[in-house]
């Protein structure tokens, strides 16, 4: 028995910096006067999210019943387990622009599990979200970071329809 699963995620992008304190760096003994007080934001240079593309599983298609799994990775690749036989060929990982101060240093967050939902009440989850995001996120010279995503998709044999959720992205200056 082949069932089909059709999932999209919208992502809600979520930014903040005005209110955040400069990271803490070491002062130069040399100077005549040490610097204390935090780095001022330049108008207009706020720093926003804007996502290009929602992670979308599109179909995932049970080869039996029980529960699977499909992993997708932020460089696209996918593996299946378990009662999942596949994935089509359709489905896109999620990927994001960060734009704002050039050179500055940002923290990404990213939620490690949501739950989605279905219009007839079913409920699975994307767990073990992860991202290509270097260890320390900087913006380049032009002020953007680009960035990609993906998770883990966990399914019963009994999760037919079209489920839908929201990942949030919290992006702020360090």
């Amino acid at each position: 028995m082949v069932r089909q699963l059709h999932l999209a995620l919208a992502i809600v992008a979520i930014a903040s910096a005005a209110a955040l304190a400069e990271q803490a760096g070491a002062q130069c003994r040399l100077c005549d006067v040490p610097a204390t007080s935090r780095a001022e934001v330049v108008p207009g240079q706020d720093i926003r999210v804007e996502v290009e593309t929602s992670i979308d599983f599109d179909r995932v298609i049970f080869g039996g019943s029980g529960t699977g799994s499909a992993v997708m990775r932020p460089d696209g690749s996918i593996t299946v387990q378990g009662a999942v036989a596949g994935v089509s060929p359709r489905a896109m990982v999620g990927s994001a622009i960060v734009h704002g101060q050039p050179g500055r240093a940002v923290r990404v967050e990213l939620p490690r599990r949501i739950v989605l939902h279905s219009l007839s009440g079913g409920e699975i989850s994307l767990d073990d979200v992860t991202d290509d995001l270097p260890s320390l996120p900087r913006l380049d010279s032009t002020g953007t970071l680009n960035f990609r995503f993906g998770g883990r998709l966990t399914v019963s044999g009994d999760a037919d329809g079209d489920y839908r959720g929201d990942l949030p992205i919290t992006v702020e200056y360090l």
